[in-house]
């Protein structure tokens, strides 16, 4: 039987495809029974207080950056969604004394705008946003040389072969948008051999860092958190870390503060990923195959699904 068509946009994929008694049994979780999700591989953590939540966030930079020597460097994958444990990180940097000089870090993904990655003087530029909020604010004997700093560009070759440079990725951190994406990694449109079912999710894993098109739920959630819902500010194509890179990180550590994603989504992906779900219209999905997958949740984020008029 063929797949139902989006109710966001009938050209894409995404979770309004699902079977409607998935969709049933996520919104109908509590934040208890999700905690009882764990599975070898796969973890749930709440956090009582958002102080806990964007501290533990900035810990594992802490964490993955003390393993780093000369001989053998370390280095974490970091988002821009959210972004309230940046300031954290370099507070902890000097304050700690830490040497970051054999550390390393690598931007997730970036806007892609008029055929290149956007620069600094774009609002909206993920690199921008890390070092104002972070590496700017680490003291010049501690913070690592640029050179161990990797943001992609739209020419993907040099990002892609600092994956595979001799530097371990002790973790990946994420945030999860509304259309259940890591990084940019969006559904795929509903075209051409993808019309009626998706990807396969060994085939989306074949993707690596790449210029994607953006999901239009995508593209307004970005206006809404970080454009003042300035639609028209938001670029519809960016570049994206992908599962290829992903699955090089030892961990994928996902953290859901409650304003990237809707209660609804923070309850679909945990389900998905615990009863080994795989499914290409949900992306963060993908992750039940990972071997260590952490799913971090500020618990008064989780918010409810039951209906309620405003």
């Amino acid at each position: 039987m063929p797949r139902k068509l989006s109710a966001i946009s009938p050209d894409w994929w995404d979770y309004t495809t699902l079977d409607d008694d998935l969709i049933r049994d996520a919104a109908a979780l509590t934040p208890e029974q999700m905690c009882k999700l764990s599975r070898p591989g796969f973890k749930v953590v709440m956090y009582d207080t958002l102080e806990d939540f964007y501290l533990a966030e900035a810990l594992e930079y802490i964490t993955a950056w003390k393993q780093s020597t000369p001989d053998n460097p370390v280095g974490i994958c970091g988002p821009i969604g959210p972004t309230e444990q940046l300031p954290l990180v370099a507070r902890l940097v000097n304050e700690l004394g830490l040497n970051l000089r054999s550390a390393h870090f690598w931007g997730m993904d970036e806007w892609f705008l008029n055929g290149k990655e956007v620069d600094g003087t774009h609002p909206l530029s993920f690199e921008k946003a890390d070092r104002e909020m972070c590496f700017n604010r680490i003291r010049n004997e501690l913070v690592m040389p640029d050179t161990n700093l990797h943001f992609p560009k739209g020419d993907v070759t040099a990002y892609r072969k600092s994956w595979d440079a001799g530097v371990r990725c002790a973790v990946m951190q994420g945030g999860q948008g509304d259309v259940k994406h890591w990084a940019f990694n969006d559904p795929p449109k509903r075209e051409g051999k993808y019309k009626d079912s998706p990807p396969s999710p060994e085939e989306y894993r074949q993707l690596a860092t790449r210029v994607v098109d953006l999901h239009p739920l995508t593209v307004a959630q970005n206006a809404r958190t970080s454009g003042g819902g300035n639609i028209a500010l938001v670029p519809t194509q960016a570049i994206s870390v992908g599962p290829v890179e992903t699955w090089k990180a030892e961990k994928v550590s996902i953290w859901h503060a409650g304003n990237h994603d809707n209660p609804f989504g923070q309850r679909l992906t945990c389900l998905m990923i615990a009863k080994r779900i795989p499914d290409a219209a949900v992306p963060m999905s993908l992750l039940a195959d990972h071997p260590n997958v952490q799913f971090n949740y500020y618990r008064k984020g989780i918010g409810s699904c039951d209906v309620e008029m405003h």
